[in-house]
């Protein structure tokens, strides 16, 4: 199995999935809310949550990347997950986050997103990177920017799912 890196920011660890995982993150899948604009917006099931999980784990052993368990270092609690995505079809290496919503508008988005782009940069040597949202979801778009990243377009996923595409290149 491809080994996961570990990274720490000021507030937050990024680390491989748990077992222990699977009751909060399959919480958050079930909420109505936190499910708005994520692919077809609505709640999953335990066995989709449970099979998310282990397409996560598959992505780090196919791609060399994927997204981390995401723990707040003050609590040790899991709030959700961030990092690196690029499926079969996907139209670049996305940089994403998903969050517990008690989590949110407290910038634990962008500092996951940042650690995460810092580290496509600096170990993949990725060239740019991107990040699929949903076009009302105005907090993740605010996320993007403050990663650095500008719209770039407009488009539709396979499924019909319309989505807008911010983007950036490596650093300097």
């Amino acid at each position: 199995m491809t080994p996961q890196p570990r990274l720490e920011t000021d507030r937050l660890v990024l680390r491989p999935f748990l077992a222990e995982d699977f009751e909060p993150f399959a919480a958050m899948c079930a909420d109505r809310e936190v499910m708005r604009y994520i692919n077809d917006g609505r709640a999953l099931t335990r066995g989709e949550a449970w099979r998310a999980l282990a397409m996560f784990a598959g992505h780090w052993e196919l791609r060399g990347y994927g997204q981390w368990a995401v723990v707040e270092k003050a609590t040790g609690a899991f709030i959700g997950r961030a990092g690196l995505w690029n499926p079969e079809g996907w139209p670049g290496l996305e940089v994403g986050w998903f969050l517990d919503r008690a989590r949110w508008g407290r910038g634990f988005a962008t500092e996951a997103g940042l650690a995460a782009l810092d580290w496509a940069f600096r170990v993949l040597g990725a060239e740019r990177v991107i990040s699929v949202i949903h076009p009302k979801n105005v907090a993740s778009i605010r996320v993007a920017e403050r990663l650095g990243e500008r719209f770039e377009r407009a488009m539709m996923l396979d499924g019909g799912i319309e989505v807008v595409v911010y983007g950036r290149r490596r650093p300097g």
